[in-house]
């Protein structure tokens, strides 16, 4: 028994047939965090110390006032910027929604259901939780969907924790009703896992198409985010030809919102907006899609068990 799948599809790729034969389909995420971090007014021993501008480390019971900062900008402003480009242009947009970060912005959450925007649950908090207990883990998500459904008046249909446990998974399913999650970035299309026996949908993330790029040892220089994203996207879109995939795009309010590099965002969204051939979508639209055309049944299922 080995606990990872090594092999995927292999060989046999399905064609996803994507509406109106699109080449690619892309999907650009909004992770809204901003509230729901690391601090200790919200009673945790430490300050967030991930995604920030500096390189900086959580001081014990001390507040960090920079770096909140710096995630008030991302609900104050950088929301509102993102919220425009998006609009303006028609696109649609999953949003990953920490519960608790939610219920303190009901205004941004008005905007997101005013745009049609899919509003995922990204858990109840914006923390780690590798190393939690599996019931104060099962609790948060008990949690979260309940705020969820509470802020937003719907219960999530998709899921994505980020830094999450061997147990999420089973976790999230367990809670029932989810047609996916996002808990991967194994693969460039959507694939079937099995659950304690269940088949669910697994549409993988991404982040290297991701704007934590900018603040991490691996990040962009200025412009190079949108030359990233576009050279991402040729690749995929040429391949699309013959073999159709996926496209995901991550976003942070309080990194792709600051001005420049909104700037440079907005290059990649006109451009990709004047594209033929291309399914500009919601994660929850890609789900019901594959559940529609490729089920189970139709298409080579990836256990999470699998034997080697």
């Amino acid at each position: 028994m080995y606990l990872r799948d090594l092999i995927g599809y292999e060989r046999n790729v399905p064609d996803p047939r994507w509406p109106s034969g699109a080449r690619v389909a892309v999907q650009f995420v909004i992770n809204y965090e901003e509230g729901g971090e690391h601090s200790v007014l919200h009673g945790d021993s430490h300050s967030e110390a991930f995604l920030t501008e500096e390189p900086t480390k959580g001081i014990p019971h001390l507040r960090n006032l920079n770096v909140e900062s710096q995630y008030e900008y991302g609900s104050r402003v950088g929301f509102w910027r993102l919220h425009r480009a998006f609009t303006e242009r028609n696109i649609p947009v999953t949003v990953f929604g920490i519960a608790e970060a939610m219920a303190k912005n009901p205004e941004a959450v008005a905007a997101m259901k005013e745009a049609h925007w899919e509003i995922a649950s990204h858990g109840l908090r914006w923390i780690d939780y590798s190393e939690m207990g599996e019931q104060q883990e099962r609790d948060h998500i008990t949690r979260a969907i309940e705020l969820h459904e509470q802020v937003t008046g719907a219960r999530p249909r998709g899921w994505y924790t980020g830094r999450m446990s061997p147990n999420t998974r089973r976790l999230i399913h367990e809670a029932g009703e989810f047609l996916y999650d996002s808990d991967s970035f194994a693969d460039d299309l959507p694939y079937w896992v099995d659950v304690d026996g269940s088949s669910k949908l697994v549409i993988p993330y991404t982040l290297d198409n991701n704007d934590g790029r900018y603040v991490n040892g691996y990040g962009f220089q200025m412009s190079s985010f949108s030359a990233y994203l576009k050279g991402a996207f040729d690749l995929l879109y040429e391949e699309g030809r013959e073999s159709p995939k996926m496209m995901s795009i991550g976003l942070h309010n309080r990194l792709s919102g600051r001005p420049g590099r909104a700037s440079d965002l907005l290059k990649f969204l006109d451009y990709v907006a004047e594209k033929d051939g291309v399914w500009l979508t919601r994660r929850v639209d890609i789900a019901k899609h594959w559940h529609t055309h490729h089920s189970p049944r139709h298409t080579k299922s990836v256990t999470s068990d699998v034997k080697k």
